[in-house]
């Protein structure tokens, strides 16, 4: 079946963990009501539909919301005590800012319009796994969510964290190795044609498509900023956000320059947008080339900025005349920064 296309109690103040269950209990009886009627149904997006074709369901909606709620009402009970305690405003902002770029991605009319125009689709893929993910892990989000539960609830998942298998899976998902490796497969594999056109024409395996991106990219990015082996250092990091600059740049430069389309989902519905379906690939590829490269490329800048940094200091030390021991040699504790 092809896609249809949308065209249009008292808080307690001792516990303000329980704000979030509230407020998540009350978001789900909202999103689970009836959706508008749609017009045009099983009709392709049409530019004059453009504006009012908003996304509601449910399955998209739910979990947005719910992040929300349990982020902020995690926040508020964290800063209870001390603004700034645990997470620091910029964090909190970059946080929001990835949840906008979600939004944007998956509930704006670029989501049904990403069903009728490739480009648009690669759009939705930028920023889900190129602004998004990235942003949403500087927010450092697992401290909020834990916050914003009961503390029982809190201590059972502290503990359940603990659990051995748990731990060593946690461990290996987040190793920079993994985590580029499962999101280069994911990139390269869902741009295979027969699983792409699959996305366009089916709902189920559309959002398989979007979970599997934002699930590889955020614990890409997470491995990098957050993860356990960020002691080997900066220069790791630039090497694995550089892979994945050469694998996205390489398959966007492939569709940029291919003579024909790869894709039959969009074979009949481009037209209408004013675009041949080898120009819609042509543009998507471009987009997949250049702009989906630039936060990985910035990325990869800022952290062998930061690297230069480092090794100015490590050398500064080390050529400080406190530098020498006892015996006139240099002290080997100042090797590490």
């Amino acid at each position: 079946m092809r896609r249809q296309h949308p065209h249009a109690g008292q808080r307690r103040r001792d516990h303000p963990s329980r704000d979030g269950l509230l407020i998540a209990s009350a978001i789900a009886a909202g999103a689970l009501a009836p959706r508008r009627a749609q017009a045009h149904e099983g009709e392709p997006l049409a530019p004059h539909d453009l504006l009012a074709a908003w996304v509601l369901e449910p399955g998209i909606v739910l979990p947005l919301l719910l992040s929300a709620v349990l982020y902020f009402a995690g926040l508020r009970a964290l800063w209870r005590t001390e603004r700034g305690r645990g997470i620091r405003r910029w964090e909190a902002g970059a946080f929001l800012a990835g949840w906008l770029a979600l939004v944007l991605a998956l509930i704006s009319p670029l989501h049904p319009l990403g069903e009728v125009l490739f480009s648009a689709h690669m759009t939705q893929h930028v920023l889900i796994m190129g602004i998004a993910a990235p942003l949403m892990v500087l927010g450092r989000p697992m401290i909020p969510f834990l916050w914003a539960l009961p503390m029982s609830w809190r201590r059972s998942a502290g503990a359940w964290a603990k659990v051995g298998p748990v731990r060593a899976l946690w461990g290996e998902l987040t190793r920079p190795f993994t985590a580029f490796a499962l999101q280069a497969v994911a990139i390269v594999l869902w741009h295979v044609p027969v699983l792409y056109d699959a996305t366009v024409v089916s709902d189920w395996v559309h959002t398989l498509q979007h979970a599997t991106f934002l699930a590889t990219a955020l614990l890409f990015w997470w491995a990098l900023i957050h993860g356990r082996e960020r002691r080997l250092g900066h220069g790791v990091a630039v090497l694995y956000l550089f892979l994945t600059l050469m694998i996205s740049g390489g398959l966007g430069a492939l569709l940029t320059v291919a003579p024909r389309p790869w894709y039959t989902a969009y074979a009949d519905v481009t037209s209408a947008w004013g675009l041949t379906t080898l120009e819609d690939q042509q543009l998507a590829g471009l987009i997949m080339w250049i702009p989906a490269g630039l936060p990985y490329l910035i990325a990869a800048l800022l952290l062998l900025f930061a690297w230069l940094r480092e090794s100015e200091r490590r050398a500064a030390r080390w050529e400080a005349p406190g530098a020498l021991d006892g015996r006139g040699y240099r002290d080997p504790s100042l090797r590490s920064g």
